[in-house]
């Protein structure tokens, strides 16, 4: 038997059932058991994963890994970790009581995806994949618009482009304020109608779990 890793958790009690705990360091990780021979990239293992990180969402916030860490036991996860066990530590006695809120936004001004078969080398490829995603941006008066109505209730946030033609606002907001952050995401389809854009969450953190300073 193995453990499909899902998060870190700041107390074993976060972890409930079919999850286990392993314990890494100062945290717990939550982990799915698997049999040996089940790939780590079968659908229903992937859609028994995402139900299962929202029920531990619902719990406590976590710290989200990154899905395909399978480890043997609480020793093997601990050493894969173990770089990462200070600074997720201290994120998560800052903000057990947060999660994240996602707004992913259609680029106003987008650059086509370059092809492949233009360039000679790899590395010349993606130098410009990466300005043609970098160059895409959200309409000025929707992202002005979007930041007067969410910000006030994020404590940290964080815009990056996700794609040639869509950027993302990533905010970090209280539990207790996730209604509100719909609510004025409700407010800016109705006053930015001609701008697409999708607000997700809550989360677990994952944008913000790289922050060296909490």
């Amino acid at each position: 038997m193995r453990f499909v890793v899902i998060g870190a958790h700041r107390r074993r009690d976060d972890i409930d059932a079919p999850a286990e705990a392993l314990a890494c360091g100062e945290l717990f990780l939550s982990a799915l058991p698997i049999a040996d021979e089940q790939p780590v990239s079968d659908r229903e293992l992937l859609v028994a994963v995402a139900k299962l990180r929202a029920r531990l969402l619902d719990r406590a916030t976590f710290v989200a890994i990154r899905y395909g860490l399978a480890v043997r036991d609480s020793a093997e996860g601990e050493s894969k970790c173990a770089a990462h066990l200070p600074r997720w530590t201290r994120l998560l006695d800052a903000h057990r009581d947060d999660v994240e809120m996602t707004l992913k936004a259609a680029a106003a001004a987008a650059r086509p995806r370059p092809d492949r078969r233009d360039f000679t080398s790899g590395a010349e490829y993606l130098r410009a994949l990466h300005e043609a995603t970098n160059a895409s941006a959200a309409d000025p008066a929707f992202v002005k618009e979007a930041e007067a109505r969410i910000l006030p209730f994020a404590k940290k946030h964080r815009w990056s482009h996700r794609d040639e033609k869509s950027i993302e606002l990533a905010a970090l907001v209280p539990r207790a304020r996730v209604e509100d952050v719909r609510a004025a995401g409700e407010e800016l389809r109705r006053t930015c109608a001609q701008v697409p854009f999708l607000l997700s969450g809550p989360w677990p953190l994952e944008v913000f779990a790289d922050d060296a300073d909490q």
